[in-house]
């Protein structure tokens, strides 16, 4: 089985962000970028179902993303089978989904698991364009995958702890949630070894017709509401101010 798994950097959202000049996007200049952590679960399970059915993991990345290089030699330390960085840039997951699409037109799959989102796009639509351009069976929101004689078998989570499963056949496009155990790490001499061995295969792009999808005027921050008030006092003091301020708010009567 060759399992394809789609890796994309996002900012760290431990840092501080900025937007451009002109709002239209975020200031990358000084930010660190890291592997999304829905991909690092995607790779887990991928790592999962090729450690149970055998085959082949390939890491994939496009090569306009910051530090995409240090992504797929971790990918390989983690145990991924081989890397590709594949040329070109996108902004949108309509237009990554067609790089995607085209690469793996030339270089087939018969399992693509990616995350299900990413935080800098939350609308979790790559997966299902991918499958659409594909023309191949799609399932997201995963939390599980099982491999069979053709086909897999997919746990489905949804709100209020349902879940259900899916059998669909191969080849087909998976959008993962959460991998059925934590992203295994690759320690630094690990990751190194690899870097010094090289091994990152490079490809062309052929997007065609990609298209970049609604075009972003503006971004804003999320507006400033009220801050919170700080009481002073001794123990009886601040509980009498905590008494006055839910009366007020009429949550308590008396």
């Amino acid at each position: 089985m060759r399992i394809v798994v789609p890796l994309k950097t996002v900012p760290d959202l431990v840092e501080e962000i900025e937007f451009t000049p002109d709002g239209a996007g975020i200031d990358t200049e000084y930010l660190t970028f890291v592997l999304s952590e829905w991909d690092d679960q995607a790779l887990e399970e991928a790592l999962l179902v090729r450690e149970a059915a055998g085959g082949q993991v390939v890491a994939v990345g496009l090569d306009g993303d910051p530090e995409i290089g240090q992504v797929l030699y971790t990918a390989i330390a983690k145990g991924a089978d081989a890397a590709v960085r594949i040329a070109g840039q996108a902004g949108s997951a309509r237009a990554r989904s067609a790089l995607l699409a085209a690469y793996l037109r030339r270089n087939p799959a018969d399992l693509i698991v990616t995350g299900v989102q990413t935080v800098d796009d939350l609308d979790g639509q790559l997966a299902p364009m991918l499958a659409a351009r594909l023309g191949l069976p799609h399932a997201g929101v995963v939390t599980g995958v099982e491999p069979g004689d053709g086909s897999v078998t997919v746990r489905q989570e949804f709100s209020g702890g349902r879940s259900q499963e899916l059998e669909l056949p191969l080849p087909a496009v998976i959008g993962v949630q959460a991998a059925r155990q934590a992203p295994r790490y690759a320690p630094i001499s690990k990751i190194r070894q690899v870097m010094a061995a090289g091994g990152i295969e490079d490809a062309a792009a052929d997007a065609g017709e990609a298209g970049e999808g609604p075009l972003v005027r503006r971004m804003y921050a999320p507006e400033r509401t009220t801050r919170a008030q700080m009481l002073e006092g001794g123990a009886d003091a601040v509980a009498g101010q905590i008494v006055e301020l839910l009366a007020a708010r009429g949550l308590v009567k008396g």
